[in-house]
């Protein structure tokens, strides 16, 4: 069996599963955030007048909250749900709740990793599609509609069909000036955002072995855009190291077997790729950097889930250092303690300095709900995970995606720019 047969096969208590087995899986982890968890809500309540006992959660101590995508409030819908929020971890004995505002809060795929929230071995799931994210800490993580998380939260299982698994293998260590994100829009554009429907995307070689976590996690994360029901990276001692830096040493490595099954396998060479950047409307959409259209941007935007890790903070204050932007750019760090490192080690002063401005962890800018919305026309290089219309603002505006070192570039150019062509 691979990793993700393995832990479905443990999670629901089976000697062997193979793809398109249908079980009942045991949830380690369960995960709501200030969209999701009003809907759970609404479901739970629903529910009570059907005359369904909704009192208690199964185990409120495997349940967490985070409050990230219309924080801070930007008008009444969004503070009522955070303090429907408050109400519902207050009435149910949830501990681990992330408020804005609060000291640590972030990016709930964020807080997921720094917080040692999901260990490997464990079946994750969010009231949110990029849960996929974990499943580089090797996890079996994935999103879950609002039935299903209510579902969860009352009986702590949930069924699963265990999913096909297509390998990407990486042989050899990326160039500098090349990141996980320009690998994981190659491998969209080439099986397509169909691509990974409903299967596991794992990725392995010698090329992820040299990859720090905080990179594995950008491939993982965008799993969801081939469509995939979750990515996956079999843990080794970096993960050990990485979450063990965090607090969380009590867990065992699940790995596959040697003789493990694929769907399907893709390999390639990390000497061969290029920077690439992503065009609207879709991330698959893909062409090298030195081959994008000569556009003008409007805004440059480092953040999300997928860009605003420390390293990807990081490679942006290597570009940007010493230099300054020539349009709107924003950063905002994925978490409150990512903030904080990133202050600590001056990259803050370093965006401030090339005039870029520096927000608080939020998802709005990336949604299109708030904290910089694009306007009708404008043009973003974003190092979000999401072009389609509408994704970051007006339905007319347009996002390409790029890598954290490709998207500084080009806040300094004000054009797509490869991040070897800087002068």
């Amino acid at each position: 069996m691979n990793i993700t047969e393995k832990i479905l096969a443990r999670a629901s208590d089976c000697e062997r599963l193979a793809p398109d087995d249908v079980k009942f899986v045991n949830v380690d982890k369960v995960m709501i955030h200030d969209v999701s968890g009003p809907g759970v809500i609404k479901v739970f309540d629903k529910l009570k007048k059907q005359g369904i006992n909704v009192d208690k959660l199964w185990d409120p101590s495997k349940v967490w909250v985070a409050e990230d995508h219309f924080v801070p409030s930007a008008e009444l819908i969004s503070a009522e749900n955070i303090v429907k929020l408050s109400n519902f971890t207050k009435n149910y004995g949830i501990d681990k709740h992330f408020k804005y505002g609060m000291g640590q809060y972030g990016i709930c795929h964020t807080i997921s990793h720094e917080e040692a929230m999901v260990l490997p071995g464990e079946v994750y799931v969010g009231g949110d599609s990029h849960t996929n994210t974990t499943g580089a800490l090797g996890s079996f993580a994935c999103g879950l509609g609002h039935t299903d998380i209510a579902y969860v939260l009352l009986n702590g299982k949930i069924w699963f069909k265990v999913p096909e698994t297509i390998l990407f293998k990486l042989n050899g260590k990326l160039p500098e000036h090349v990141m996980a994100k320009d690998f994981i829009l190659k491998i969209i554009g080439d099986i397509g955002t169909d691509g990974g429907a409903y299967k596991t995307m794992q990725f392995e070689g010698t090329g992820i072995d040299e990859m720090s976590v905080e990179e594995r996690l950008t491939l993982t994360n965008m799993t969801t855009e081939a469509g995939a029901k979750t990515g996956i990276i079999e843990p080794d001692q970096k993960i050990v190291d990485y979450l063990a830096a965090r607090g969380a040493k009590d867990f065992s490595l699940v790995k596959g077997d040697h003789d493990a099954e694929f769907a399907k396998i893709f390999e390639y060479e990390a000497s061969e790729l290029e920077p690439i950047v992503a065009k609207p409307y879709s991330p698959e959409n893909i062409c090298v950097v030195r081959e994008a259209p000569s556009v003008s941007l409007d805004k440059a935007y480092i953040g999300s889930c997928t860009g605003a890790k420390l390293e990807d903070l990081k490679a942006v204050a290597k570009i940007l250092k010493g230099k300054k932007v020539k349009i709107r750019t924003e950063v905002l760090p994925a978490a409150i303690s990512i903030y904080k490192k990133a202050l600590e080690q001056g990259f803050i002063k370093i965006f401030l300095d090339a005039g870029a401005t520096v927000g608080p962890p939020t998802c709005g800018a990336c949604c299109g709900a708030h904290m910089g919305v694009l306007a009708q026309g404008e043009i973003c290089i974003s190092t979000t995970n999401r072009n389609f219309p509408g994704r970051m603002g007006h339905v007319e505006s347009q996002t390409y995606l790029a890598s954290p070192l490709v998207t500084a570039a080009s806040a300094i150019t004000g054009k797509i720019t490869d991040p070897r062509d800087l002068n």
